[in-house]
């Protein structure tokens, strides 16, 4: 399966839709899009993982990447995500505690966190 990725704003926030798998072979593709979307001056980003079937470590490094790279600009990066399946992937890994995870874009752009 591939790697669908489209952005939109959202208030002051860059919303990134992610779908389909992010693994070993897709997440440079992700990577490519944080890394623009952060040199571009988007530092406070919500990526929305609701269409994401598969997630494997090499996804995850790239999301930490894009956290670091937007809290080097006193960003935010929160992740849109209520599959079990993927939630249980950030919960194992101890991610829980350092991403911000929303049920909806609406609640990820609303929320102070």
């Amino acid at each position: 399966m591939d790697l669908s990725l489209s952005t939109r704003t959202v208030g002051d926030r860059t919303v990134v839709e992610v779908g389909g798998e992010i693994d070993v072979y897709t997440a440079p593709k992700l990577r490519e899009q944080l890394v623009e979307l952060v040199n571009d001056g988007n530092y406070h980003l919500v990526v929305d993982m609701e269409g994401v079937d598969f997630l494997d470590s090499t996804g995850l490094g790239v999301l930490v990447g894009g956290l670091k790279r937007v809290r080097a600009h006193e960003g935010s990066l929160r992740l849109v995500c209520n599959q079990e399946r993927i939630l249980k992937i950030f919960r194992i890994t101890g991610l829980t505690k350092v991403f911000p995870i929303h049920n909806s874009v609406d609640d990820a752009v609303a929320s102070t966190d």
